[in-house]
Parts: structure tokens; C-alpha cells; sequence
């Protein structure tokens, strides 16, 4: 499969993510467990989105100066739309996130340590299914009609279950997990276990994680399918799924108080999916063009947070 990177790029963008991972997990840790402020937050997602673009801006002045004008723009294309249809998805992640911390009622300085691990993990786990998925494209191109038909479900699905909230009471991993392993009943700062008389005792944090992890396998099931109707380029994928991911701690905590404003975003997302669903479907017979998609997931993505905020006003004016 073509790509447009090279092995300089490939290695000095994976030192890039290891350096802003080691600043924002030692560097700003020292603070230890605290509530992430609002100002941090915004600070941080500025930061994320800036790098993100000026990713984009020097991807471009580099295919540019060595493949021509044609080709820099067209995979700058590609790139920012990834970038804007994987940090659209993400959104999802945050809905979960809400409702796992709730449940587990973790206290607010707590959340960062599990959303640092749930990065970590994120990145890993995209990078091999971003891996698995070139590879099965390269070898069975067929199966892009099945990451459509998957996807178009799936959006369908969200579409009409987007009220229906999870009971995570009687979810199987949960109830595993508490039958399997001891769990203590309070929280012990941020551990995720401790040893009491020689024996390992699990915290509820622990099973916060877990569930924080696996849900970051759900949810790349559909991101990664859907980035690939955008490009093929494997650097491509893996650079704009990467800076959807970064930025989302940070996302988290600027949003998490407002997610309710945003009820109607699942909507959204559900749409955009059935459209990258639709387009992978249709591509031997109609290829929509990236600026189309780009101009679809911005319009669909405003005008479901347009209408959230909208209804919100009007519920709290009532």
C-alpha cells in the first residue's frame, strides 16, 4: 500500500508522541491527583488543536517542496478531514467517560490518572488495528465494502438507541470482574489496588480503567473503518487518528460538565457515520471527493451542536 511516509517520518513523529506524552504524564503530573480547572483544559485542547494544525501546515510545505502542489494539497485534504472525523467520533468517548465516572461516582481529581491510561491505550490499540487494517485492505480490498455495511449498521443503530442509556449494572465484563477479583469498597487515593496482610485488593478505580479501556476498543472499531473512507495513506491515518486522541483528556475535562447540553450530538455522530458508512458502499460507482466529506461532517457536527444548545436554552427557560 502507497504512502506518502517515509522512515524518518514515521520515527520523528513517534519520538513527537512520546515526548508530549512524557510532558503531560511527568512533567505536569508533579501536581499529583488534582481537579483539572477549566483554564488547564481549554489550555491544553488549544495546544492539541494547534499542534494538530501545524502538523497539517508543514505536511503540506513538505509535499509541496518534494511531490508538487497537486498532491500536498490533496493529502493535507485528507489529513484534516481525518483529524475532524476521528476528534468528531471521539466526542462518543466522552459520553462514556461521563457515565462511567458517574456511576463509579470517582472524584473529579481521580479522573486524570484513568484518562491518562486510557490515552496510552487508546494509541497502542489504534496503531495496531490502523496496522491490521491496511494489511487487510492490501490484500482483501473487499473488505472496505465490509467496514461500509458495518459502519452503516452501526450509525443506524446509534441513530435509534441514541436516549437509550447502558445499564452498567448488569454488564458482563462488570459482573466478571467482581466475581473473579477482590474489590475494595472505598477508594484509596488514586491506586488502582493495594495490599492489605499480604493480599492484592482491587479499588474501584481499577475497574474503572478496565471499562475505560475496553470501551476505547468499541469505539475504535468505528473510527478506524471510517478514517479509512477517507484515505488509504496508512501515515495518514495513524497521524490524524494519534492527534484526535492527544487532545482528548484535555476535551474531556473542558466538556464534561456541559455534556448534557450536547444531548442531541449522538444524533450527529450517528449521521456521520451512516454517511462514511453510505460512501464506502458506493465508492466502485461514485466517489464522493474529500472536500464533500470534510463539508458533511462539519455541517452535520454544527448543526447538532447548534440544536443542542438551542434546546438546552430553551428546557432551562421554561
Amino acid at each position: 500500500m502507497q504512502t506518502i511516509g517515509t522512515w524518518w517520518m514515521w520515527s520523528g513523529f513517534g519520538l513527537f508522541v512520546v515526548a508530549m506524552l512524557s510532558i503531560d504524564m511527568f512533567a505536569l503530573g508533579r501536581k499529583g491527583a488534582h481537579k483539572v480547572s477549566a483554564k488547564e483544559a481549554l489550555v491544553w485542547s488549544l495546544i492539541w488543536f494547534s499542534l494538530a494544525l501545524l502538523f497539517g501546515g508543514a505536511l503540506w510545505a513538505w509535499l509541496d517542496h518534494t511531490s508538487g502542489r497537486a498532491i500536498a494539497d490533496a493529502k493535507t485534504m485528507e489529513y484534516l478531514t481525518g483529524y475532524l472525523l476521528e476528534k468528531t467520533l471521539a466526542m462518543d468517548n466522552i459520553f462514556v467517560f461521563v457515565m462511567l465516572f458517574t456511576y463509579f461516582a470517582v472524584p473529579i481529581e481521580y479522573q486524570k490518572r484513568v484518562l491518562v491510561y486510557g490515552v496510552l491505550g487508546a494509541i497502542v490499540l489504534r496503531a495496531l488495528m490502523i496496522l491490521l487494517g491496511a494489511w487487510l485492505i492490501a490484500e482483501f480490498h473487499w473488505v472496505l465494502y465490509v467496514f461500509g455495511a458495518f459502519l452503516l449498521i452501526t450509525g443506524i443503530k446509534m441513530f435509534l438507541f441514541a436516549e437509550h442509556e447502558p445499564d452498567l449494572t448488569n454488564n458482563p465484563l462488570l459482573r466478571w470482574l467482581r466475581s473473579h477479583i477482590r474489590i475494595t469498597n472505598d477508594y484509596h487515593g488514586d491506586k488502582f489496588w493495594i495490599v492489605d496482610k499480604g493480599v492484592r485488593w482491587f479499588t474501584p478505580m481499577f475497574l474503572v480503567l478496565v471499562l475505560v479501556e475496553f470501551s476505547d476498543v468499541i469505539f475504535a472499531m468505528d473510527s478506524i473503518p471510517a478514517i479509512y473512507a477517507i484515505t488509504d495513506d496508512p501515515f495518514i491515518v495513524f497521524t490524524s487518528n494519534i492527534f484526535a486522541i492527544l487532545g482528548l483528556r484535555a476535551l474531556y475535562f473542558l466538556l464534561a460538565d456541559m455534556a448534557d447540553r450536547f444531548h442531541l450530538l449522538k444524533y450527529g455522530l450517528a449521521v456521520v457515520l451512516i454517511f462514511i458508512g453510505s460512501k464506502m458502499l458506493i465508492v466502485e460507482w461514485f466517489k464522493i471527493p474529500v472536500v464533500v466529506s470534510l463539508a458533511v461532517v462539519v455541517a452535520v457536527l454544527g448543526t447538532s451542536i447548534l440544536l443542542s444548545l438551542l434546546a438546552s436554552r430553551t428546557k432551562s427557560s421554561q
